[in-house]
């Protein structure tokens, strides 16, 4: 027996259950339960027409962003971290080579740092062999005078 195939038509569909509610018809008397100030409290810009407020308006509380501090400056991204030594500090290192991973190995650089540079700030003595990212012009002239090498990574 061949089943009736029912024609669904607009005046079938309907929304689903729970999904809308009835407008609220305000101002319609005391008993309607929203007459008198139909919903809108008793005083204040909220219960005239038209009523809006700034953004950020929280009743008269301060607001959010004015309770928060202001934003300083911005944050690198890609910074890198630079172990830094002066050639006066080599001489008490006591290393024939100074790089980056020794410094490491002693201790004396922290395990996160990016690359060494080294500075010219006081004397050095002994011939040292220095593996660097970045060595200052004076740093240079001192590590050779020494009869030390640098070299560039």
């Amino acid at each position: 027996m061949a089943k009736s195939k029912e024609k669904i038509t607009l005046t079938d569909l309907r929304p689903a259950e729970g999904s809308t509610s009835t407008r609220k018809r305000v101002g319609r008397g005391r008993a309607s339960g929203m007459g008198k100030t139909s919903s809108r409290g008793n005083n204040g810009e909220g219960q005239r027409s038209g009523q809006s407020s700034k953004r950020g308006f929280e009743g008269g509380q301060m607001p959010s962003y004015r309770q928060l501090p202001k934003l300083k400056g911005f944050e690198i991204i890609n910074k890198r971290n630079w172990a830094e030594i002066n050639v006066g500090r080599l001489d008490a290192l006591k290393l024939k080579e100074v790089s980056l991973e020794k410094l490491k190995e002693i201790k004396k650089a922290h395990p996160s740092t990016d690359g060494l540079r080294v500075l010219g700030n006081g004397e050095i003595k002994s011939a040292v062999t220095v593996k660097a990212v970045y060595v200052s012009p004076s740093a240079k002239s001192k590590i050779e005078a020494a009869g030390g090498k640098v070299e560039l990574v």
